[in-house]
């Protein structure tokens, strides 16, 4: 359903119509941008599929043509909601280089102002310490891709610099069961979770731990990165989803502020923290 043929198609498509509904209109270009309050050089490379418009883009388009019946609108709609989501496996980011991977998500938190991570099953690595990002990038299950875990290894402590710039903020909320999930020998996972322990110390990094004890009326289901109010990232076993339909931005705002409001913060996440650890090494 997410294969890249079909997600450059959808593009196309979405191009494709939102230029021939505006010639249908009678309008030009620079008549629509003004209607709509965009410059006419976006409207020409949205038009020309050189930028992708977000669903809110296509929807204030539609609002500015006003013809459009109610059916095709909807229709363009899903269009350009299917158009926003992107599927990338593991399979072709171990191809291109799995570093190249942490490169991308370097450059995406530097472009963000706070980047939330919900974390179910395993620590961002953002904070993760050599060792413990060493045993999660090693595949362990057929058919996991091969990768160079050396350089993988050294991108993944390289991102974590965008932690040192104190003007963005970061939110980490993992769950009990990802605590005490054992990825590696437990002398590293110790040191894992003292390293988190410091890190929740700087000024720019709020940590929560969601306890089993809490009761809560939904699912702790997959990691996900949400990256101001603009892009999820969502991993799956095989890949990864990146949702920018600000529908789908806003429900899992919802998902994280939900999870946070039922988890231990600040003094009681660390207190927490180290007193598995210290399970660790007994």
């Amino acid at each position: 359903m997410l294969e890249p043929d079909k997600e450059k198609r959808d593009r196309k498509d979405l191009a494709t119509t939102l230029r021939e509904l505006r010639k249908a209109a009678g309008l030009s270009g620079d008549r629509l941008a003004a209607r709509v309050s965009m410059s006419q050089s976006k409207i020409s490379r949205i038009e020309s599929g050189r930028i992708l418009p977000t669903v809110a883009d296509v929807e204030r388009i539609i609002q500015g043509l006003e013809s459009v019946p109610s059916k095709t609108a909807q229709d363009v709609l899903s269009l350009a909601r299917a158009a926003n989501v992107d599927y990338a496996s593991w399979r072709t980011a171990a191809r291109v280089g799995i570093w190249r991977k942490q490169a991308e998500i370097k450059a995406l938190t530097e472009s963000s102002s706070t980047v939330r991570h919900f974390l179910p099953i395993m620590p961002s690595g953002l904070l993760q310490t050599a060792e413990y990002a060493r045993a999660a990038l090693t595949p362990v299950i057929e058919g996991n891709p091969a990768r160079d875990i050396d350089r993988a290894v050294q991108a993944r402590l390289a991102a974590q610099d965008a932690l040192n710039d104190e003007s963005r903020q970061f939110r980490f909320l993992r769950t009990e069961q990802a605590t005490r999930l054992k990825r590696a020998p437990s002398p590293v996972m110790a040191d894992q979770l003292r390293h988190m322990c410091e890190v929740s110390q700087r000024s720019n990094v709020d940590l929560a731990i969601l306890p089993n004890s809490a009761l809560v009326g939904a699912s702790p289901l997959n990691i996900f990165v949400v990256y101001d109010d603009r892009l999820v990232i969502v991993e799956v076993f095989s890949g990864e989803i990146a949702l920018r339909d600000y529908r789908d931005v806003s429900y899992h705002l919802n998902v994280f502020d939900y999870f946070w409001q039922n988890s231990l913060v600040r003094k009681n996440a660390i207190a927490f923290l180290n007193s598995i650890a210290e399970e660790f090494m007994s």
